[in-house]
């Protein structure tokens, strides 16, 4: 068996939740593999709404087992928070979320190490969700940093020694106006509820349940663009977003992979600073951001709304090797005479059709302009109902992108999904 990849390829936001939980009856398994609850999930279904931020979005579907894997970093008291509201809607997670040995902990002090940081940098902010998610992946990778599994050794002692080694970081930037007792109550807390759940070896499960023929889908957090290697850098977030990410952050080999599923949105959108080519100050962007209620799941924050951007998507389907593209919220663009594609970027004056070194400065976004299709795809229950303007631009972008179109959705709610 081989392991789906369901990942996001623009600056995120794409509506992942959603496809997971649509896509997960077809799976015994959905695994999560990096970021952490700067990622917020949204799920509508039944007349209710849910935003998960750390638990993947197979946890509604039935007794599917899901698994929170190496790549992720884990805040307790989030965590915990998350899953007890889930647990007093009626779902039962104990014994069906697994969570890696590996994956490693926010604490309170990377939290107050993110607010430094940014503070720091002056007018050059990266404009994180300040949730501590950077400074933990930055003790990961410098060695420093304290893992789930350590929850089930001297924890004490290894918790007091990264903190005091936390404080005396913050000390050095000035940064001493803080208390935070509660909070760590409150993450201490956490730590004892985590204790509850199955703490697992999390590659050796994920590959012991293909060999025992089970299917899994890996489930991505943010957006290629946003990937600290390949993304829109230095406004990126702290992990590898794209498919390749999968591979380290669940331990799975290459050879692994099956299906790649890209999602995307008709538009796009943006969370905090960094570039953005195709971003509308205009009386049309905020149309599609008050239509699309573009606001962070997570933060609240207005999202930058812009048409779609062929050449960045060309770049995350190449570096990701997408097989299969999803597009979402087909249905905010219903009411605008014209739909425009950024097909090319203008550079330095030249017209280039490919995704450069730095997209900080200079790029100017070539349009191709479409007729909108003018009609309610809420009410679409197939592709045959979709009107030929619609037809027209799913056609082009595939053509464009050279990547079938599987699935489109037309509304926020699980029935409202159409696969082609």
């Amino acid at each position: 068996m081989k392991v789906d990849v369901l990942l996001g390829l623009q600056w995120g936001d794409e509506g992942k939740g959603k496809v997971v939980d649509v896509l997960t009856p077809r799976y015994d398994v959905v695994a999560r593999f990096q970021g952490g609850p700067n990622a917020g999930h949204t799920l509508e279904f039944e007349g209710e709404k849910y935003v998960l931020r750390s638990i993947p979005s197979g946890i509604f579907q039935g007794n599917k087992v899901n698994i929170i894997g190496n790549g992720v970093v884990l805040a307790p008291d989030l965590f915990m928070d998350e899953a007890k509201e889930l647990e007093k809607s009626g779902h039962e997670l104990k014994s069906r979320l697994h969570i890696s040995k590996k994956a490693h902990l926010i604490m309170p002090t990377h939290r107050l190490l993110d607010a430094a940081y940014e503070a720091a940098k002056g007018k050059n902010k990266v404009g994180t969700t300040g949730k501590g998610i950077g400074p933990t992946y930055t003790d990961k990778i410098s060695r420093n940093g304290l893992r789930v599994g350590d929850i089930l050794d001297n924890f004490e002692e290894k918790y007091a020694a990264h903190k005091a080694r936390h404080e005396e970081i913050l000390r050095s930037l000035n940064y001493t106006d803080y208390d935070i007792t509660e909070v760590e109550r409150h993450w201490m807390e956490g730590i004892e509820y985590m204790r509850q759940f199955p703490l697992v070896d999390s590659e050796h499960e994920v590959n012991n349940l293909l060999r025992e023929g089970k299917s899994v889908l890996c489930e991505g957090a943010q957006g290629t663009m946003l990937d600290v290697d390949f993304g829109s850098y230095p406004f990126v977030t702290s992990s590898n977003t794209i498919c390749a990410g999968a591979c380290t952050g669940l331990g799975l080999g290459p050879n692994k992979i099956g299906d790649v599923f890209g999602i995307i949105k008709a538009y796009c959108t943006r969370v905090g600073a960094g570039p953005f080519p195709t971003e509308l100050f205009d009386e049309t962007g905020a149309k599609i951001r008050a239509i699309g209620h573009e606001y962070g799941a997570v933060t609240g924050r207005e999202r930058r709304c812009g048409w779609i951007d062929l050449v960045a998507l060309k770049y995350a389907i190449m570096v990701n090797g997408v097989t299969k593209l999803i597009m979402m919220k087909s249905d905010v663009l219903d009411d605008f005479q014209t739909i425009k594609a950024c097909v090319a970027y203008k550079q330095n004056g030249q017209v280039i059709d490919y995704f450069p070194y730095d997209i900080n400065e200079g790029i100017e976004p070539v349009y191709v302009e479409m007729p909108g299709w003018n009609t309610d795809l809420t009410s679409c229950t197939s592709e045959a109902q979709f009107p030929q303007a619609f037809k027209d631009y799913i056609a082009f972008l595939e053509e464009q992108l050279e990547t079938p179109i599987a699935i489109i959705s037309v509304g926020p709610d699980r029935e409202q999904t159409i696969e082609r």
